[in-house]
């Protein structure tokens, strides 16, 4: 009889697929209230070290971190008019505290433009004062209907940035430094998928921005994935909060804004981007764990070696694990770590020992091969950094032959449907091309120069339209 697979084939049925692997790779749960999820410590350590990459970029970026309150009162949200109906379909309400009836509802944080200008009014008084560069790391909540794990969740983490500027221009311009030099760097060059930057349409737009900038990765099942966004807000929150600066030339002014966000979504596009039917594939330069030395049996000696080279490795500045729990069967702690995508197993019994080798396990692009324990330590690095530029190219090289140039509406919905991306001319799609998509579930990801890079305008002569399903 033939062996149960571990995983659901993802050919089979991709969602089942995913959650499978978020319960065998323990990464996360399903909270107790229905939309929330509980994030396991492997899980937690993906997202510390998306945090740990995405917080330095920021830093670099010039902004600092600060922290906002959970509860904002109602009134704030309805200062700005498209802000606060964009929202309240989402937004959990509190009424009441200390079993009382409060005097004014509380919103529980569905993101914070509202309350960060509350103050930015309060702490921007001249020029001098700007350009004002906060960023907070924080839970947000938004009631959702249709839960998944780190996709759609009630809960979830992020950071969010929230700026204020002297100029549109200033504005403009560090929205598009964040897009590119923070989340694009970040996406491509760390988690190694091949995100394309574009503009949102105005009916995908942020609620309350002027404009929104989008990184759109393709998954495993050919639909996008919105990975994170930047914002250009205008003056619109300045102007409901009367957020005001004293010019050089003594003028009172209301300053121009950013805000800008990514979250735990980005682990569910790790998860449909790289994984396949045996687990996860982390990239290494994300992965907390980049090798596992497994001791295949208890013997003193071989527990001895893969301790030693555990340290060897780690003096490398490779990060290491050592798993020496020879009382668990090693078969079973192999699919463990094969499921978690470790990119390196170092698997070290008595008779490599007495080969003097030990037996290198790539998680990425597969394969094993005997390799000598003195040369590991000079090895692994470079075989990490060919692994991770691997993922990337898999990344980019589904996302090109998966997007077709099409001219019809119906030919968009055809390649959406099927499993792919569409690229219209968005002079030939509009807005009512746009409404016609929606009703099969197809929406645009982006707009896009004819060049490819990101459009000024969004009716900018050649814009094309990129088309797909998604997340």
């Amino acid at each position: 009889m033939a062996k149960a697979p571990v995983l659901t084939p993802r050919s089979d049925d991709f969602p089942r697929w995913y959650q499978d692997l978020i319960n065998k790779a323990e990464l996360a749960d399903n909270g107790p209230v229905r939309g929330t999820m509980v994030i396991r410590p492997y899980g937690y350590g993906l997202w510390e070290r998306m945090q740990q990459e995405l917080d330095a970029r920021i830093k670099e970026a010039g902004a600092r971190n600060a922290y906002f309150p959970l509860f904002i009162p109602q009134s704030y949200l309805t200062r700005e008019a498209e802000h606060v109906e964009g929202f309240a379909p989402e937004l959990a309400v509190v009424t009441h505290g200390g079993g009382k009836e409060l005097e004014e509802p509380v919103v529980v944080r569905p993101t914070s433009e509202t309350i960060v200008n509350e103050y930015f009014s309060k702490w921007v008084q001249s020029y001098r004062d700007l350009p004002l560069l906060i960023n907070q790391w924080a839970n947000v909540v938004r009631w959702e209907m249709r839960p998944r794990v780190f996709l759609r969740t009630t809960e979830f983490l992020w950071q969010e940035g929230h700026t204020a500027h002297a100029t549109y221009e200033d504005a403009r311009d560090y929205a598009a430094h964040i897009h590119k030099e923070v989340y694009a760097d970040f996406m491509v060059n760390v988690l190694g998928i091949d995100v394309v930057l574009g503009r949102k349409t105005a009916s995908e737009r942020f609620a309350g921005a002027v404009n929104t900038l989008t990184l759109e990765g393709m998954m495993g099942d050919g639909k996008a994935l919105q990975m994170g966004t930047s914002h250009e807000l205008g003056q619109n929150f300045a102007r409901a909060f009367n957020t005001r600066y004293l010019s050089r030339d003594g003028q009172q002014e209301l300053v121009w804004q950013t805000s800008w966000g990514a979250s735990t979504r980005m682990v569910g596009g790790l998860i449909m981007s790289h994984g396949d039917d045996s687990g996860l594939r982390v990239p290494p330069r994300l992965a907390p764990v980049q090798a596992v030395v497994l001791a295949i049996k208890g013997d003193e000696s071989v527990l001895a070696k893969v301790r030693e080279i555990g340290d060897r490795l780690t003096a490398a500045g490779v990060r290491v694990e050592v798993d020496d729990r020879t009382d668990t069967p090693f078969g079973r702690r192999a699919v463990d770590w094969e499921l978690k995508g470790v990119p390196v197993r170092v698997e070290v019994g008595p008779r490599d020992l007495e080969n003097g080798t030990a037996m290198l396990v790539r998680r990425i692009p597969g394969g094993k091969e005997p390799v000598a324990l003195d040369a590991l330590a000079a090895l692994l690095p470079a075989i990490l950094e060919e692994d991770q530029a691997l993922l990337l190219a898999q990344s980019r090289e589904r996302r090109v032959s998966r997007t077709s140039d099409v001219s019809t509406v119906g030919a968009a919905v055809e390649a959406a449907l099927a499993g792919g991306w569409a690229r219209i001319p968005w002079a030939d799609l509009g807005e009512e091309g746009e409404a016609r998509l929606a009703e099969h579930a197809v929406t645009v990801r982006c707009l896009l120069a004819e060049d490819g890079s990101v459009p000024d305008a969004d009716d900018a002569p050649g814009n094309v339209a990129v088309v797909a399903r998604a997340y």
